[in-house]
């Protein structure tokens, strides 16, 4: 009963991180555009696409509509947010960096119990032992 509540807990946890970036995204556009120039991507056209991708990555997890595009959204999520921690360590904002980091701590233990809670298993995932 504990696994089911910390997945369901660090799944809901992970997916508001991502859908308040997102929010955020949309919402103070500009001030995103200047934190990622201040990352050193000056890249303003793929803001869009990260909205897009904030909402869509929780979505697919969330709903589990099909298993590799669950899957494949938790590798996503996980590259995102180390390559984000980096950015952040990398212009030393360590402050910049707790978002991501909590994220990925998120992320591991929502990935590691969705065997113990999901009807169909995911075959990257670990196996809920039975017990003899």
């Amino acid at each position: 009963m504990t696994l089911i509540y910390t997945y369901w807990v660090s799944t809901a946890l992970l997916s508001a991180l991502y859908l308040s970036s997102a929010a955020l995204y949309a919402t103070k556009r500009d001030f995103v555009v200047k934190a990622q120039a201040d990352l050193g991507y000056h890249a303003p056209h793929l803001v869009p696409l990260m909205i897009l991708v904030k909402i869509l990555g929780p979505l697919a997890i969330l709903t589990r509509v099909s298993l590799p595009l669950s899957d494949l959204a938790y590798a996503g999520v996980f590259y995102h947010l180390i390559l984000s921690g980096m950015a952040h360590l990398g212009i030393r904002s360590v402050k910049g960096a707790v978002p991501a980091a909590i994220g990925l701590i998120l992320l591991v233990i929502s990935f590691a119990t969705q065997n113990y809670v999901r009807d169909v298993p995911s075959p990257y995932g670990f196996h809920a032992s039975v017990n003899p």
